[in-house]
């Protein structure tokens, strides 16, 4: 890596001024007058800033110091006999809303339930907010409408928000996701002439559809692909498509099979054009899926904001993961303005008691469930898939790229205001396929997959 990048580490370590990131210690009081810290949870930089100086009154001491141990071993030292949550709450969420009229997209998934019943439950309004949720037809329209700032905040496949950081089919836009709004919920399907293929040895040819480059299904598919021999690039063919189009795609034969989240897979055995070849459970049970993410330009200038938007929408997950709620849940999310899914589709994804397509009825309560926590291992396992696929180029420093983005941290201490539980750690091995992860080795984790080559 280059010097300047952001991502590198070393840039910041070479530093002398009271954050450990700029030249001087009058370079560092400018910009803090300015910035915020990009890799602090966010609105802890001026807390940590101003505990370094009444520390360290004197720069020169404050300057050996950072040199001795490291900015972030600094910091990682004063947060353990400091309580970061509580100052950050006395000096920030106390404030007034900086704004309280926000435009928040979704696209009409299963995957935006908690974003969904925020709004239709009155989350939003018990924070102080009035919400008006977009529905928005496909993923590359969500990236573009936040970028434009149309939205505020928005629904978003959890590996978007990663690439979008990284300039990754779009200029470089920090973002930062502390919800994950849900794990599992998708599926492979396949149309109804292949029930008698279902081994993916014999898939070469076939044209698969995806909900956009950078998400899980696609991961996930390529993954499963590769596992059975088939190079996801060169014996089938992937197709971007927006999830309501595919159903019908599915229909007319312009494809075989597609990924995607529900109703989508749940639809097509309804209206008898499709099976469930398997859930992506079968695959990575709890894997993530979808997220709720914003630009952190959004956050550094709307903090009180942000923070009432993520506990709205943490509510609202935890209600939809209880297994009493999920039948309530579909019939709220199952209208026009929302999925405007017949209901009795939606209920059998929620509930987890569905038909199958291939004569069974099938019962599953983990088919998806709703779990809040931004995981950073998840985060390196997409960037290792990136990677992987060709779509990142060189080195990768994945923990600090899942750390920047994903906000475990503000998760947890959200979590905790609501009373909720949170992971001591963010970090934890997976098991996918029947391999274990372990994200603190992630290249020889690349090394050890059956297929490698980039595109």
């Amino acid at each position: 890596m280059s010097q300047q990048d952001p991502f590198d580490p070393h840039v910041r370590l070479r530093s002398a001024c009271a954050c450990g990131r700029h030249a001087s210690q009058a370079e560092h009081e400018q910009a803090a007058s300015t910035t915020h810290d990009a890799d602090a949870p966010v609105g802890r930089s001026l807390l940590e800033q101003t505990l370094m100086r009444a520390l360290f009154p004197r720069d020169a001491d404050r300057r050996n110091f950072l040199r001795a141990v490291g900015s972030r071993t600094a910091m990682a030292a004063i947060a353990s006999v400091v309580p970061f949550s509580a100052l950050e709450a006395m000096a920030q969420e106390r404030g007034p809303l900086e704004k309280t009229d926000l435009k928040i997209g979704f696209l009409p998934i299963t995957c935006s339930t908690p974003i969904v019943v925020a709004g239709a439950a009155g989350y939003y309004e018990k924070e102080g907010l009035k919400v008006s949720l977009q529905k928005t037809a496909g993923w590359a329209v969500v990236r573009d409408k936040v970028l434009a700032k149309e939205f505020d905040a928005s629904h978003m496949l959890s590996p978007m928000p990663l690439a979008l950081t990284m300039g990754l089919g779009a200029t470089p836009t920090p973002m930062v996701m502390p919800v994950m709004e849900n794990t599992n919920g998708n599926a492979i399907t396949l149309h109804v002439k292949h029930q008698n293929n279902r081994d993916p040895k014999n898939w070469k040819g076939m044209r698969f559809a995806i909900p956009f480059e950078y998400s899980m299904h696609n991961f996930l598919l390529r993954h499963y692909l590769a596992s059975h021999g088939l190079d996801p690039d060169r014996d089938v063919q992937l197709r971007v498509m927006a999830p309501p189009d595919m159903v019908a795609n599915l229909r007319s034969g312009n494809i075989d099979g597609f990924i995607v989240a529900e109703p989508f897979n749940q639809r097509a055995v309804f209206d008898q054009v499709g099976f469930i070849h398997l859930l992506t459970s079968e695959i990575w049970d709890n894997h993530p899926c979808c997220a709720f993410a914003a630009t952190r330009e959004f956050v550094n200038s709307h903090p009180n904001t942000f923070a009432a938007m993520v506990r709205a929408i943490m509510r609202a997950t935890a209600f939809a993961n209880e297994a009493g709620s999920r039948k309530a849940v579909a019939e709220l999310i199952s209208p026009p303005n929302y999925l405007n899914q017949p209901p009795a589709v939606v209920e059998q994804v929620l509930t987890g008691r569905f038909a199958d397509g291939l004569g069974k009825i099938r019962n599953d309560p983990d088919r998806i469930t709703f779990e809040p926590f931004p995981w950073h291992s998840m985060a390196v396992w997409m960037l290792t898939q990136m990677k992987r696929w060709g779509y990142i180029k060189g080195d990768v420093n994945y923990r600090d790229i899942a750390e920047r983005v994903f906000l475990a941290t503000d998760a947890r201490k959200r979590l905790a205001e609501l009373g909720l539980p949170a992971p001591a750690s963010t970090y934890r091995t997976h098991t996918i396929m029947g391999q274990t992860f372990d994200p603190m080795k992630p290249d020889a984790y690349l090394a050890s997959l059956a297929s490698s080559t980039a595109r």
